[in-house]
């Protein structure tokens, strides 16, 4: 009969080697289980003999490839959410399949496109062949694998699960997707709108004001107040100002970036994020947006982490770091220390206001009926659907508010124009 050699993890999460004789190795996988072992890598003997042998086998020669891939590619950011989440998925379902976890990860690396996430499988299934076990592999690719991702997976092999906490993960991700993309989506109409909307007004400031001047300057024209602005608007974007060296216009086109760019500063900073969120949630509209938004997060995640096993105060922790909020960041850590101490969780979330009242009762009702996890993943369902019904209020509402905004600015165009003229006719019909 075949001998196998295999690598498991125990009850205490530990790594064991071992050889096992079966038929096949399905066969072998099922005996390893029956051991009270969760295996991470079975193959046969003989192959890996193979492997270790002076002459260099396949997968040697395999590892000598990621080890050039991986050192060869420059990556700039991280590994994209949609790719992780696809991945997620994938070695999910390859995993709910029964195969060995080192072939689910070589098979993922083989698919996967040159790039950054590639080079991180490849540098997973060198750790994992190695003797790590697969959250220790992952943490030491932060770029790709956040702490939630590692903490959950290292539940998952703990508890001899990890096909269902993978599946889990995976349908936590598609669900942050979904709300993301929902977000993104709604508000493409409104800022291509204002971006056209400053493009034709750079036009009418550098091409249509300056023949209004002319024929003003033509009839001698006294200007009101309101047109000696609006022109002299229109000479700095066109550049036409004394001593002025840089049109107006690119500092209008320039506007959008330099923007951007500092809020990205700002938020980089501990101080500038704690500010900047506060003032987010207090803004009018786009506040209850955010406010729910971070609800429907942050009790998704604290759910999906104490339904894998992780401990109650390493899943608030990893919560508070990841809401992305600092006003809830902030909550989550009273909760957090208010657990340590023996306490409620419902309460210092009732002190900090951050939350509804439903939610807090429903954090209660948790607790008190031991079903804390499936209830926050209530509370994130419904507050999915309040997101949905927001940013469809936000879109409904910020339709009007454009073409009233706009419609002021053309009208005080016109108006600006049309004074002059009015008093032109006027002269005339006196002469």
């Amino acid at each position: 009969m075949p001998t196998f050699t295999y690598e498991a993890l125990n009850a205490a999460g530990k790594q064991q080697r071992g050889t096992i004789e079966a038929s096949t190795s399905e066969e072998a996988i099922q005996r390893i289980r029956n051991q009270q072992l969760f295996p991470t890598t079975v193959k046969p003997a003989k192959a890996s003999k193979k492997d270790t042998s002076a002459g260099g086998g396949d997968g040697q020669a395999s590892a000598k490839k990621r080890k050039k891939k991986k050192g060869g590619g420059f990556s700039i950011g991280g590994v994209s959410k949609k790719q992780l989440t696809l991945f997620t998925r994938q070695l999910s379902t390859l995993q709910d399949a029964g195969l060995p976890l080192l072939r689910s990860l070589q098979i993922l690396e083989g698919q996967q496109k040159p790039g950054l996430l590639k080079n991180v499988v490849g540098g997973v299934v060198e750790e994992v062949e190695g003797g790590s076990s697969l959250s220790d592999a992952m943490a030491k690719y932060p770029k790709a694998f956040d702490v939630l991702y590692t903490k959950m997976v290292h539940a998952g092999e703990i508890g001899g699960v990890l096909d269902i906490i993978l599946q889990r993960l995976a349908e936590f991700m598609e669900k942050a997707q979904r709300l993301k993309r929902k977000i993104n989506g709604a508000m493409v109409y409104p800022i291509a709108v204002i971006l056209i909307a400053m493009v034709i007004l750079t036009a009418i400031m550098w091409f249509i004001i300056p023949k209004f001047e002319e024929i003003f300057a033509d009839f001698g024209v006294n200007l009101p107040g309101l047109t000696v602005w609006l022109i002299d608007t229109s000479r700095w974007v066109a550049g036409q100002q004394a001593g002025q060296k840089v049109p107006g216009a690119v500092f209008v086109a320039l506007s959008p970036f330099a923007a951007f760019i500092f809020w990205k500063v700002i938020r980089k900073t501990k101080p500038g994020k704690a500010v900047t969120d506060v003032i987010l949630l207090w803004t009018p509209v786009f506040g209850n947006l955010i406010r729910k938004t971070t609800i429907a997060k942050f009790t998704r995640t604290l759910g999906t982490l104490i339904g894998a096993g992780v401990p109650i105060l390493d899943a608030v922790t990893i919560t508070a770091e990841t809401s992305g909020n600092f006003v809830f960041e902030r909550a989550l850590t009273k909760v957090h220390d208010s657990i340590r101490e023996g306490e409620t969780f419902a309460e210092p979330l009732r002190a900090s206001k951050t939350c509804d009242g439903i939610v807090i009762n429903m954090i209660d009702v948790g607790e008190e009926t031991g079903e804390l996890d499936a209830m926050l993943m209530k509370i994130a369902d419904n507050y999915d659907e309040e997101v949905d019904v927001a940013v469809g209020a936000l879109v409904s509402l910020l339709q009007p508010l454009m073409v009233i905004v706009l419609g002021g600015i053309i009208g005080t165009i016109i108006i600006a124009m049309f004074l002059p003229l009015v008093e032109m006719i006027n002269s005339l019909n006196g002469g």
